[in-house]
């Protein structure tokens, strides 16, 4: 089974799940704010988008911003960032999906119709 951890007021992650409706993929959804992805799950995905750090961060958000991540990520250990994308969900990037094999972050129609068929 597919987990798509979303928030319900994000466009994109509406959109995504519309993607996955069409096609019949079945899912759970996750509420990324109230239940992060933990470590493994965001270890996974990092190595599915090549292990760089900064794909898993919403780096448009106001928590990204507040923290001052955009100086500060550079200087962090993986297991840093990841500790601290676990404990914040409003800081992952959305939609992020992970199960069966398959790890996405973002959404992009043709990255998931690759990853998903």
């Amino acid at each position: 089974m597919l987990t798509v951890y979303g928030y319900q007021k994000c466009s994109t992650c509406r959109d995504a799940m519309k993607w996955l409706d069409a096609r019949g993929i079945r899912y759970q959804v996750k509420a990324i704010r109230e239940t992060p992805p933990t470590v493994d799950e965001l270890k996974t995905v990092l190595a599915a988008t090549g292990g760089d750090l900064r794909k898993l961060f919403n780096t448009s958000g106001v928590d990204y911003r507040e923290l001052g991540l955009k100086d500060k990520l550079p200087a962090m250990s993986e297991a840093e960032a990841l500790k601290l994308l676990s404990k914040n969900g409003n800081l992952v990037k959305r939609p992020f999906l992970i199960g069966e094999g398959k790890a996405l972050v973002g959404f992009k129609d043709a990255d998931w119709g690759k990853t998903l068929g």
